[in-house]
């Protein structure tokens, strides 16, 4: 078959990711052989990946394709460590941190090295499905984008326009779009699609026609509102705070995740939320922490010296320790693991002016940021419950202090982590591991939560494929693979 199809949005949070994911899935189980493929991602949630590291909404398409992720997926993945900076991850290796203004420099080497991953999987797969970022028609980027029209345009390859109609105003969000695109570029363009419809679909269908006069373009479906894609990760932190539900009446077990600035890997929350005997809640850095919390959780951060620096300047440091004194249970993960300790060494300056700060001296270790990133899928048991875990690092630096001689988990044979005398505050570098059914069940009885049979990963994959069945209930199917075949032939 060898085509190719790009979902593009007319903003971020469209659900261009989920639909991506949807049809992998759906086109899969026809028997194709598809892969997902975004040029150009923006996120701190990440996966690891045969070569690297790619954004986590590539990894759960992958899933949904049946493969193993694959850093050509997502060749290039910009991780925000601030306002202006991010780090570039080219083919899921760092290859520095760069700013907006140097993006046009950059663009052609990245464009190319994008087409090239691009070329090699639609070399090998049936059908690859591309998505966008953000907006389409972000017309101060467009000179430099990689991301979007850019790449469809370089690539020839055909794209569905989609917009969600549950953030409002979704019709002049597609027929603004379409109107602000250079002729070439809507040229591109073979239908659009409605997303995210509650209700009767029915009461949209008046502005169907008004939408495909204005853009000249059909439509391809309106798609309702997919209530269970909660149970899937989120792509970026738009979709944090629906995954993490405030606390609700009658749970067993009060978890608190502290919403820190630059949180990333939040989708290790996902089988915590999905729990039933757990409420589970984030808690702001100028907010006052529950009492009756019973588990606070410091998550990973992608600039760990900032975040921690938010922590003490906001004053929820004092949270903390209250917690703490009053008995609380404690675990950091990752970035969470290495502001627990005692002082964070800095001396080649990757995360700002070179130097020492102090931790939130919880856990007896230091850490030293090494410019070296780890990376790599890991799995042991867990020294405290004795049961298997797995899961997957992705950090910089490494940690070690006396209660290292306590740790949290053995990978390998080696130790990993740390836990305080009175094991009540824990550290990890994995990502991951509430993913495992028996370890998850063990960490939570032992805090006191009434055991369920949460299988997680049969949910994540009864859930793709109910969004498989409500795509192909909703979306003309044929029409988009006719696109898809339409394609520029691929590159031999």
């Amino acid at each position: 078959m060898n085509g190719a199809l790009m979902i593009q949005g007319t903003a971020s949070d469209v659900g261009k990711s989920l639909l991506v994911a949807g049809l992998c899935r759906l086109f899969a189980r026809r028997g194709l052989s598809v892969c997902p493929f975004k040029p150009q991602n923006m996120s701190n949630n990440a996966a690891v990946a045969e070569g690297g590291e790619i954004g986590r909404a590539q990894a759960l398409q992958a899933r949904a394709a049946g493969l193993s992720p694959h850093v050509d997926m997502n060749p290039v993945l910009l991780k925000p460590e601030g306002e202006r900076g991010s780090q570039l991850v080219v083919r899921g290796r760092v290859r520095g941190r760069v700013h907006a203004r140097d993006w046009h420099r950059l663009r052609a080497a990245v464009l190319e090295e994008v087409l090239e991953a691009f070329h090699r999987l639609r070399r090998r797969f049936d059908l690859v499905l591309v998505e966008g970022a953000g907006g389409a028609a972000e017309v101060n980027l467009r000179a430099h984008d990689v991301a979007n029209m850019g790449f469809a345009r370089a690539a020839g390859v055909p794209v569905v326009l989609v917009g969600d109609v549950s953030r409002g105003g979704v019709i002049a969000a597609l027929v603004g779009t379409v109107a602000l695109l250079d002729a070439d570029d809507r040229d591109l363009l073979r239908g659009f699609v409605v997303n995210g419809f509650r209700g009767d679909p029915a009461l949209f269908a008046p502005a169907v026609p008004v939408i495909e006069e204005r853009t000249g373009l059909p439509c391809l479906g309106i798609v309702p509102w997919f209530a269970e894609a909660v149970h899937l990760p989120a792509e970026d932190r738009l979709g944090l705070e629906a995954r993490a539900r405030r606390p609700r009446e009658g749970a067993g077990l009060r978890i608190a995740v502290v919403d820190i600035p630059r949180i990333s890997n939040f989708d290790d929350l996902d089988p915590l939320a999905a729990e039933p005997g757990v409420s589970l809640g984030l808690v702001g850095l100028h907010d006052s922490l529950d009492p009756a919390t019973d588990l606070l959780i410091l998550p990973g951060s992608k600039a760990t010296c900032a975040d921690l620096a938010a922590i003490r300047e906001s004053g929820f440091v004092h949270e903390i320790h209250a917690h703490r004194r009053r008995g609380g249970h404690v675990l950091g993960i990752c970035g969470g693991y290495q502001m627990l300790g005692r002082w964070i060494h800095d001396p080649e300056g990757l995360e700002g002016p070179a130097g020492s700060r102090p931790g939130l001296g919880l856990l007896g270790v230091e850490t030293v940021l090494r410019r070296e990133k780890t990376v790599r899928p890991v799995a042991g048991t867990d020294r405290l419950r004795g049961v298997p875990v797995s899961g997957y690092e992705i950090h910089l630096g490494e940690s070690d202090g006396p209660d290292r001689a306590r740790p949290f988990l053995s990978l390998d044979g080696r130790p990993e982590g740390a836990v305080s005398a009175d094991g009540r505050v824990m550290g990890t570098y994995v990502h991951g591991l509430f993913v495992e059914d028996a370890f998850r069940r063990a960490f939570l009885a032992q805090l006191g939560a009434t055991p369920s049979d949460l299988a997680f990963e049969d949910l994540l994959e009864r859930t793709l494929d109910r969004l498989a069945d409500h795509l192909e209930a909703a979306l003309d199917v044929e029409r988009l693979l006719a696109f898809a075949l339409s394609a520029a032939p691929a590159q031999r």
